[in-house]
Parts: structure tokens; C-alpha cells; sequence
């Protein structure tokens, strides 16, 4: 069921969340971050921080039903697209540590979900929407520090790597956001300017894209193969134990 509003779709990402840790899932760990992001916009858009606040509030419903519904096709039994359905693929897999399973979701949802999004809000007016959609950029970078310091939590090992680097690991999760971004907003205007019947297969071609960068980041080559071995070794293996954790608790 689609939702018709920001609550309505943390209201879901709930659901979800609940459904997964009763299956001992790890696809809890996405939605759990997402939430957080998704009540952040909500707390934007109350403040008045974007230039068309409704707007924005259309642009998160949009963005979130495409994570929703893909969600519920897997559940179903249904295909959902191929970015997704790797990351789902891997709900009950030993080896991803839990930032993978994090980084993957988020390489489906921005640099597939949000220039879909994006153009179908926007419609032929999509340059209006480019302050408030890079306005999301800023916010997601300055969750960055929060997150990494609750994977460091759940990763010892990271948490050690986190401290050894400094600023540097948060600079480089801010210039992977804009690079994400940015791939986004050209897929968005590449999209909106298309023939309504091109557009499926734009977006066929943009998800097998996606879908390989998914499984770089399940399975990377064999040094960083190598570190993530290491570094699931420190790790905590229990998923509701890392969902606390994500959750700050």
C-alpha cells in the first residue's frame, strides 16, 4: 500500500522494521536509517528550511514508495528491480558486515529511486526543484558523524579505523553522497526530458547500472574482501543487537 504522506510512511518503515527483526533479518538495518533521514525531512519541512515545503513533502512520499513498493514485491514473491532485489537477496547472508547492508540500500534508493523521484515530481519544471533537492545532500552529510559513530559501535574494528582517520572518512562518505547526488540530478533531468515511452527503458538501463555497483558492494575485490572478513570477525552477529545499536540505543 502506497503511502500518502510523510507520517504514513514512517508509519511503514516501522512495519518494516518490526517484520524484519521478528525474521531476524538484516534488512532491518536499512529502513532504520532511513527513518531517521525520512524524520529529519519531516522536521525540514516543518521548519520551513526548503524554498517549496509541500513540494518537498510530495518529493519524500514519492521517493519513499519506491523503497515501499519494492519491499513489497520481494515480500510477495513478485521482482522487484534488479538494484533491489540484490539487496534483499542478501537478508539473511553471514558474510556482508552490516555497512554493506547499509550501502547497498542507499545505492539502490538515491542513485536509482531518487532522479525517478525527482522528475516525476518536478514534471516539466524540474530546475525548480534543483536548491530544495541539493538541500537533501547537506542533510544527509551532516547525519554522516551520527552514523559512523553507531557503526563503530556494532564494528570495533571500524570504530578504531574511524578514530585513526580523523575528519578524512567523513569527508569521503560526504564527496560518495554528492557523487550520489549528482548522478541522481542528471538521471533526473535525462528522465524528465524523455518521450514517456522511452522511459522504462531508461530505466532499465539505469537499474542494471545500479545493480552492478550493488554487487561490487557485496562483493568487492579480494583486499577489501580480505578487511570486511576482518572486520565481521569483531562485528556483533546479532541482528536485533546491531538494530539497537543503529537505532542509537
Amino acid at each position: 500500500m502506497h503511502a500518502q504522506s510523510i507520517d504514513e510512511v514512517i508509519d511503514q518503515l516501522d512495519r518494516i522494521i518490526e517484520e524484519c527483526l521478528a525474521d531476524d533479518s538484516k534488512l532491518a538495518f536499512f529502513p532504520i536509517l532511513y527513518r531517521k533521514v525520512t524524520i529529519a525531512v519531516k522536521e525540514g519541512i516543518e521548519r520551513k528550511d526548503f524554498d517549496d515545503n509541500e513540494r518537498m513533502e510530495k518529493l519524500d512520499v514519492v521517493f519513499a514508495n519506491r523503497y515501499l513498493t519494492a519491499y513489497q514485491q520481494f515480500k510477495a514473491g513478485e521482482k522487484p528491480t534488479d538494484s533491489w532485489q540484490i539487496a534483499f537477496d542478501e537478508a539473511h547472508a553471514f558474510w556482508p558486515i552490516a555497512l554493506q547492508h547499509l550501502l547497498i540500500g542507499i545505492n539502490a534508493h538515491i542513485n536509482l529511486d531518487l532522479g525517478i523521484a525527482a522528475a516525476e515530481i518536478a514534471d516539466s519544471d524540474l530546475h525548480s526543484l534543483k536548491a530544495d533537492f541539493y538541500k537533501i545532500n547537506s542533510l544527509l552529510a551532516s547525519m554522516a558523524e551520527g552514523v559512523q559513530q553507531e557503526i563503530g559501535r556494532i564494528s570495533p574494528v571500524i570504530g578504531i579505523l574511524d578514530l585513526l582517520a580523523g575528519k578524512l572518512d567523513e569527508r569521503l562518505v560526504d564527496f560518495s553522497i554528492k557523487i550520489a547526488r549528482d548522478g541522481a540530478w542528471d538521471f533526473a533531468n535525462e528522465y524528465n526530458q524523455a518521450e514517456a515511452s522511452q522511459r522504462p527503458t531508461l530505466i532499465s538501463k539505469r537499474d542494471f547500472s545500479i545493480a552492478w555497483l550493488g554487487k561490487d558492494i557485496m562483493k568487492p575485490g579480494r583486499f577489501l574482501r580480505v578487511v570486511a572478513a576482518f572486520i565481521k570477525v569483531f562485528e556483533r552477529k546479532k541482528v536485533h543487537k546491531i538494530a539497537k545499536a543503529l537505532e542509537g540505543n
